[in-house]
């Protein structure tokens, strides 16, 4: 019986490393399960390995490891731990993907134009004590002033933290950049907060002198679209008029989030001073420098019919639009980054992991093209070989090496906007 208990036990493991290399995308009841599987082992490799290892002296001491079938499932086990490390590891190639991406972007020698001071600044490596404790998201240096009020709707108030650097200077002089982060969750209630996405890569910038707001806006199902975006949108006013008071810069903000936040944020970037988000503020700039979406949904219609299977655009149908596609077209598209592609686009960072069960990869790519093929301004698309989705919510290898890369990029940007160059037109994007 306890060899049996171990056989079952060995398959799941095995399925784990299976499901690291071929995530199923197409089946709605196994897309979630492969997500958090190839979410938590991908980026949590060695501590899985290590509990799972504790199973395996259990089982061998109890006498369930004998025999032939015993002894095969040991080395099969040991397998698949092979293959666990060979996954992670390959998050090494991350610095060289976003390096490629942004040569391809902005030219070899784009580093060139960022200040001596702030390039020292970019890590070219991973601290292997930041990997040892994956869950501790804050840093030191940085202090994070939380639930500031910046509207209320539907006996909900809306709020907002600010990261920023301790011990230094924040006055309206400072004019530090901003980064303003949109969580995720499926736009629905419990599914995701300000408190709990975006940390690393937030604590990474502040401590380096950036200024970071992550907000809440109201959520499904009780909250319809466009209240998400109204609230978005607000809450982008606030900081254009507050953000001064804490250090920033109101006129160089970059806009992200992922998930729901990247399309969010998306939308935002690409919806700038529309009315019908705006409702009784229609007058005020909801303008942004640039944007970085994370794992994104770019389009409601799925009118390139990229969706691997219906379940998200099911979810959107139901939930967040409430409203049938048939008859309210024009509704779908509104609400679509894909579909509010223009000239004057601000520009874009689309990063996408190529494992992603729960959200399009291939219309992360589309996005990008179509953008790059309509924008005026830079568009540079970074698709991560073996991420899955949410794979920078916590510290790992993958994570660390991605909040890197996107430093470089809003480092070049911000280095752009003080010497008000005009950034150059994209090339052809980079994939891992």
């Amino acid at each position: 019986m306890l060899t049996m208990i171990y056989l079952l036990f060995v398959a799941l493991n095995v399925w784990f490393a299976y499901n690291l290399y071929k995530p199923n995308f197409r089946s709605m009841r196994l897309m979630v399960p492969s997500f958090v599987a190839g979410w938590l082992v991908g980026e949590l490799v060695f501590f899985v390995i290590l509990l799972q290892l504790v199973f395996t002296v259990i089982f061998i001491q109890a006498g369930a490891v004998s025999g032939f079938f015993g002894n095969l499932a040991l080395l099969a086990n040991i397998g698949a731990w092979f293959f666990y490390v060979q996954h992670y590891l390959a998050a090494n190639e991350t610095p060289q993907v976003f390096e490629d991406a942004l040569r391809s972007t902005f030219g070899a020698d784009y580093r060139k134009e960022i200040p001596e001071a702030v390039l020292k600044k970019i890590p070219q490596s991973v601290e292997i004590e930041r990997l040892l404790k994956p869950f501790s998201l804050d840093l030191p240096d940085v202090e994070r002033i939380k639930n500031i009020r910046y509207d209320h709707q539907d006996g909900i108030n809306l709020r907002l933290d600010i990261y920023r650097k301790k011990n230094e200077t924040h006055t309206p002089e400072s004019k530090k950049p901003v980064l303003l982060q949109i969580h995720g969750g499926g736009w629905t209630y419990r599914l995701g907060s300000k408190d709990e996405q975006g940390r690393p890569l937030m604590n990474h910038l502040a401590s380096n002198g950036w200024i970071c707001v992550s907000i809440n806006y109201r959520l499904s199902p009780k909250a319809t679209f466009p209240e998400h975006m109204v609230d978005c949108k607000k809450a982008l006013v606030w900081v254009k008029e507050h953000i001064a008071e804490y250090g920033g810069d109101p006129n160089f903000i970059v806009a992200t989030g992922g998930s729901a936040g990247g399309h969010l944020c998306s939308l935002l970037a690409l919806s700038a001073n529309d009315p019908d988000f705006q409702p009784g503020f229609e007058k005020a700039d909801t303008t942004v420098q640039a944007c970085v979406p994370f794992y994104g949904v770019y389009d409601f219609s799925n009118s390139n019919r990229l969706h691997a299977n219906n379940g998200l655009i099911s979810h959107v149908r139901k939930s967040v639009l409430k409203k049938p596609f048939n008859g309210n077209e024009d509704f779908y598209f509104k609400a679509s980054p894909m579909h509010r592609i223009h000239e004057n686009a601000p520009p874009f960072l689309v990063i996408q992991g190529d494992c992603d069960t729960l959200v399009s990869v291939p219309e992360a790519a589309h996005f990008a093209a179509k953008l790059a093929d309509t924008s005026n301004e830079s568009v540079c698309y970074v698709e991560l070989e073996g991420a899955q989705h949410a794979f920078d919510i916590f510290v790992s290898l993958r994570s660390e090496h991605c909040k890197h890369g996107v430093h470089a990029y809003v480092s070049y940007l911000h280095s752009q906007y003080l010497k008000g160059t005009v950034k150059p037109k994209s090339k052809r994007k980079s994939k891992s």
